[in-house]
């Protein structure tokens, strides 16, 4: 998952928890994110371009320590 952005995610089913590492390393909880968005975030060839057009701004975050 090369990204000049994202270092890393990873989904809670459960709770519909997207939790992204940042390369500043930075992390973020997205909540309430479907599981079609993460799979279709799972795919894009550009991660940092998915998150900014479908992710972020669209989903509650808090941020993670």
């Amino acid at each position: 998952m090369p990204s000049s952005v994202i270092r890393g995610f990873d989904y809670d089913p459960a709770e519909s928890r997207l939790d992204i590492q940042f390369v500043s390393g930075r992390r973020y909880a997205y909540h309430d994110v479907p599981e079609e968005v993460v799979e279709a975030f799972r795919r894009a060839f550009s991660k940092g371009e998915y998150f900014n057009a479908h992710i972020r701004d669209h989903y509650r975050c808090t941020r993670r320590r």
